[in-house]
């Protein structure tokens, strides 16, 4: 429940906070609450993904991206993610989530998100690999998400470690590591 409520707010505050550039990223607040410890009382790791939801939310809303795919009939789905943890986030703190595209492949867009300390301590950083997908079927191709965007006025050449991760994770169709 307490993950509707911060969407059901996220919601509302996208219409009050200033707008995003899609290149530059963006930076959304978020505090620590009860039910988001784990037994050892810091942040619980299925939180930090969640986290990641919001702030990927929060990008495109307010970049006005997230119209413009509805628009299209796209619908975004993390394919892959990682995360690494440096500190804990502990009850009450607060703490950004900054959110910003990396790159893209044929297939996919790649975002990093770290977690932000209020005084910009790095307490943990994700990538995500995000594929979008047609209601009507198929994937949706780089150039037609650059197109949806306005083009790129940022050269997203993805990072030679970035590549070599999502290599290394993909799986075949008959399951196996590719």
């Amino acid at each position: 429940m307490n993950l509707y409520l911060r969407l059901f707010l996220l919601n509302l505050l996208v219409r009050v906070r200033p707008k995003v550039d899609l290149w530059q990223g963006s930076r959304t607040t978020f505090r620590v609450l009860p039910n988001d410890l784990d037994v050892f009382r810091h942040l619980t790791n299925s939180r930090y993904l969640a986290f990641c939801d919001l702030g990927r939310l929060d990008l495109l809303i307010r970049a006005k991206y997230w119209a413009e795919v509805k628009r299209r009939n796209w619908f975004p789905v993390v394919t892959a993610q990682t995360i690494t943890y440096r500190r804990s986030l502990t009850l009450w703190q607060k703490f950004d989530v900054q959110t910003r595209l990396v790159g893209f492949d044929d297939k996919h867009s790649y975002l990093e998100q770290t977690f932000l300390s209020r005084s910009g301590e790095i307490m943990a950083r994700a990538v995500v690999q995000i594929r979008f997908l047609k209601r009507s079927g198929g994937s949706v191709l780089k150039e037609e998400l650059l197109d949806a965007a306005g083009g790129s006025p940022v050269d997203l050449e993805l990072p030679l470690w970035v590549k070599e991760w999502a290599e290394s994770v993909r799986i075949a169709p008959n399951g196996e590591a590719a």
